[in-house]
């Protein structure tokens, strides 16, 4: 029962990595990236795996030598998702791993040597049929740009993607998205802000080392969200010294918030009191773990008394009210039943499986009827 998002985004030339389309009017894509060593094949197929259950639009892979690419070309065959190959400097692996089965290259075009071996990648790209993502990173911009503006800036980010963009706009090749990531909260938006008002190709948001999962993700959800907010990003990437899958749910989490982009259940739980009827906090991180699995978007209202949740269930999907000994449930804003308040984890597990199900269903039925 969530209201449409009021954000105005803002429009974007729409590319395609592997079958996802990112820009224009494509849902904002949720990305991570494997930290397992690609040589692992069976290690990093199963952390892509962990990430796609999560929701994973795409994945990066980083493919720093000739051994990674050749196993980036098992993984490609054995993965369902598209994948992002990580290249820096090095021509050669670009062009080997856009052969081996690469979605997309992330490759800063003025990084990789002569006008001879960017003309080469640019081709092979073409060739393939797949985009470029250009990424420029606070922390590694060229050494001219850091003596002109001393310390990074918000300008001197914008100089250094430009020089890029311009690039590969010079060899007539527009299949691009670009990042201009910080791991500072003023300085992120303050670049993403700069290259919008410049270039109408898709932007990919992040906060680049951002920290550890809590921080981590404040930061990210402060920065991305400011600049969703302005309808500034076409995919996001939350980067956390954490899990890659964590990063997923944190994406989705941000976006659900929003009420741009739905992807499980939305969590509405009240901080607790001493007016609460049960275990607020248990109960919620009990549900949390055992609804990790559910896709369907839908709100599940948690209140532990009836002074807020009579308000917050008839906005819920499934509101639960707290009392003792039963606590009252409602569905789709209407009172429908008692439940015992001493088995409330099982109980709402139970509805919201089942209420998947039917939206599941629901949505199988409408595709069919369009087919």
């Amino acid at each position: 029962m969530s209201m449409p998002s009021p954000i105005n985004r803002r429009l974007t030339k729409k590319i395609y990595v592997g079958d996802v389309a990112i820009g224009g009017d494509a849902p904002i894509s949720v990305q991570s990236m494997t930290n397992t060593d690609t040589c692992d094949v069976a290690a990093t197929v199963a952390q892509i795996e962990r990430c796609v259950e999560a929701g994973a639009d795409l994945m990066r892979v980083s493919t720093p030598t000739m051994d990674t690419v050749k196993a980036f070309g098992e993984i490609r065959k054995l993965v369902s998702v598209p994948l992002v190959a990580d290249v820096h400097f090095d021509h050669k692996i670009a062009l080997a791993v856009a052969e081996a089965g690469a979605d997309c290259l992330r490759i800063n075009p003025g990084n990789i040597g002569s006008d001879a071996k960017v003309r080469e990648v640019v081709a092979c790209a073409k060739y393939h049929n797949i985009p470029i993502r250009i990424g420029v990173n606070a922390g590694s911009l060229e050494k001219d740009i850091q003596r002109k503006y001393t310390e990074p800036t918000g300008e001197a980010m914008l100089e250094s993607a430009m020089r890029h963009i311009d690039i590969l706009e010079r060899l007539n090749f527009d299949q691009y998205k670009v990042s201009v990531k910080a791991s500072n909260v003023f300085l992120t938006l303050d670049a993403y802000r700069l290259l919008s008002a410049q270039i109408d190709n898709p932007l990919h948001l992040g906060v680049t080392e951002a920290g550890v999962y809590r921080t981590g993700a404040v930061k990210s959800a402060i920065a991305l969200g400011g600049l969703l907010l302005d309808g500034i990003g076409d995919t996001i990437r939350i980067s956390l010294a954490a899990e890659p899958e964590e990063e997923i749910k944190i994406g989705f989490d941000i976006l659900k918030s929003l009420n741009i982009r739905s992807n499980g259940v939305n969590f509405i739980a009240c901080p607790s009191c001493s007016r609460q009827e049960f275990d607020v906090i248990r109960v919620m991180m009990a549900l949390e773990s055992r609804l990790e699995d559910i896709r369907e978007p839908m709100d599940l209202s948690v209140i532990g008394c009836k002074v807020n949740g009579p308000g917050e269930a008839k906005e819920a999907d499934i509101g639960i009210v707290g009392a003792a000994p039963r606590s009252l449930v409602y569905r789709m804003g209407q009172k429908s039943h008692l439940i015992d308040t001493d088995n409330l984890v099982d109980e709402i597990e139970s509805m919201v499986r089942a209420h998947a199900e039917d939206l599941a269903k629901k949505r199988e039925n409408e595709i069919i009827r369009v087919k």
